[in-house]
């Protein structure tokens, strides 16, 4: 068993929202190259920093929750080594969220 790529998800709409939530991201960091070009103050530099930061946090825990209503939850279900490599996937990537 495998989980399915982020693409590959049932709801074409879910996909588009992602979509649409990285490209606002993307929007995001290229303000913070404009900034820096433009030589703008750094306290306001770093206010976006702060914004793009809380983006990407949100964004990697709305994936982390779908992954494990659905990849994870598939797995335990199955049981055996797939569920332990779900299960250990799953605790590193929270791991690697909270230390970010």
């Amino acid at each position: 068993m495998f989980c399915p790529p982020l693409l590959a998800a049932p709801s074409y709409r879910r996909n588009a929202d992602v979509l649409t939530r990285l490209r606002r991201i993307e929007d995001q960091v290229r303000g913070l190259q404009r900034m820096v070009e433009e030589d703008t103050y750094c306290i306001d530099v770093l206010t976006q920093v702060s914004a793009t930061t809380r983006a990407l946090q949100s964004f990697a825990l709305q994936l982390l929750d779908e992954h494990m209503a659905t990849c994870v939850s598939d797995a335990v279900e199955m049981g055996g080594e797939e569920k332990e490599l779900k299960l250990k996937e799953a605790s590193d990537a929270i791991g690697r969220l909270v230390r970010s």
